[in-house]
C-alpha cells in the first residue's frame, strides 16, 4: 500500500445532525480553505500533496470545543488549517462551527493532532 507523506484531515462535527449534503458542502469548504492556507504559507507542502494525489481523511468530532482545541493544536504546530462556520442559510443557526480542515501537511505532524480521532 502506498503511504502518503502529506495529507489533509477534515474533522466534521457529528453532534449537529447535518444532512449528508450539508456535510459534503462543509467538508468541501474546509478542504479548499485549508489547502489555500497551505498554498500561501507552506507552498512546498502544498505542491508535494498535489503531486501525491491530495490524500484526504475525514474524522469525527463531537463539539465546537473539540474543534477549537484541535485548531489550537494545529496552530501551535504551525500547520495550515481552516475552521468553518456556517452562514445559517439552510439547516444550522448562523455561526455554527461545522468542521476543521488541517493540512495539507506532513502526515506525521497531522497525525499528532488527529491520529486518535474516529474515522467518519
Amino acid at each position: 500500500m502506498l503511504e502518503f507523506k502529506y495529507k489533509q484531515v477534515i474533522v466534521l462535527r457529528v453532534d449537529l445532525g447535518m444532512s449528508e449534503g450539508k456535510i459534503a458542502a462543509q467538508a468541501g469548504h474546509a478542504a479548499v480553505s485549508a489547502a489555500e492556507d497551505a498554498r500561501k504559507k507552506k507552498p512546498d507542502w502544498w505542491r508535494a500533496w498535489m503531486r501525491e494525489g491530495q490524500c484526504k481523511i475525514a474524522v469525527k468530532a463531537h463539539s465546537d470545543q473539540e474543534l477549537l482545541e484541535l485548531e489550537r493544536k494545529a496552530k501551535k504546530l504551525k500547520l495550515p488549517s481552516a475552521l468553518i462556520t456556517d452562514r445559517g442559510l439552510t439547516e444550522l443557526p448562523p455561526g455554527s462551527m461545522t468542521c476543521l480542515g488541517i493540512g495539507p501537511a506532513p502526515s506525521s505532524q497531522v497525525d499528532r493532532i488527529t491520529g486518535a480521532l474516529p474515522l467518519f
